[in-house]
């Protein structure tokens, strides 16, 4: 049973490692960004959909990453030249991904609820684990070696230092947000294409904003970001472990145990958000709201 958890704790850690990956580039450039759910479910579907009309599943990688990235671009382009309120977009745009997903499966498949089960899918967790530390590892690197990452966190908590260096630090957030949309699309690739065998509607679950919690949870740094997701990851692999299993002769409500991921995010949330410094940039733009 132990490892079986353990098991399980990995499988499900692979999308919510990649979503917050790309919360982190976004947020410690200075965007907050809420529409990491949209994220994933572009590109699970994005994925799944090529593959299943193509047959080839390095076209619906790539596909998958490339929709996650547009949709990202978009997002920026919104938030920092348009000047959009970036809480009121992020909901927008997973919105959006809630209703247009079924509309185009539909059109593609004469179907709303999911594209046809595919055959042609990765079959093992470790390759995408594998590739989450090695993303690990380069984020580490990227914030304490690079000059793109002392940009980046120069953008999230002091832009005017940039402007003084004759750097747009608009230009180094959308790069950021960019690139955190390829990372998030990985994490939507892996759902549809390795944890599932197809796109299902809304199977995503929540995943974007759990992934967010990580990011606030693990002080925007990415090695407690990392923790946080597998933290998070055992509460859902706890969860389904409990699914139909009683305690002291009461056989506990499936609903009840499948709350469970949820309840302890916002508990975790609750009891350290306060004591947590987000970028300054945010802290900004949360006390103009």
């Amino acid at each position: 049973m132990i490892v079986d958890l353990l098991m399980s704790t990995l499988r499900l850690s692979v999308p919510l490692l990649f979503a917050a990956y790309g919360g982190l580039l976004s947020e410690r450039s200075g965007v907050a960004n809420i529409a990491l759910e949209a994220n994933l479910l572009f590109s699970a579907f994005t994925a799944a959909a090529v593959v299943a009309l193509s047959g080839q599943l390095v076209l619906g990688v790539a596909a998958g990453v490339v929709a996650s990235a547009l949709v990202s671009l978009i997002f920026a382009l919104i938030c920092i030249w348009g000047h959009g309120d970036q809480i009121v977009v992020g909901t927008a745009f997973n919105l959006l991904a809630a209703g247009l997903i079924p509309v185009l499966n539909k059109a593609l498949f004469n179907v709303m609820g999911s594209t046809p089960a595919l055959a042609n899918t990765f079959h093992q967790t470790w390759p995408f684990f594998a590739l989450a530390l090695c993303v690990l590892w380069a984020l580490h690197f990227l914030f304490t070696s690079t000059r793109h990452g002392l940009r980046l966190s120069a953008a999230g908590e002091n832009p005017a230092a940039l402007v003084n260096q004759g750097v747009d630090y608009q230009r180094v957030r959308l790069r950021a947000v960019v690139e955190g949309g390829v990372l998030a699309g990985v994490g939507g690739v892996y759902l549809s294409l390795c944890q599932g065998s197809g796109y299902v509607r809304d199977m995503a679950a929540g995943r974007g904003f759990i992934a967010l919690a990580a990011v606030i949870f693990g002080a925007w740094k990415p090695i407690p970001t990392f923790f946080a997701c597998l933290f998070f990851a055992f509460t859902d692999a706890v969860q389904i472990q409990m699914q139909g299993r009683s305690m002291g002769g009461v056989e506990l409500p499936n609903q009840f145990v499948q709350i469970l991921p949820y309840v302890v995010t916002l508990l975790v949330l609750i009891i350290f958000a306060r004591q947590i410094t987000a970028p300054a940039a945010i802290n900004d733009s949360s006390r103009r709201r």
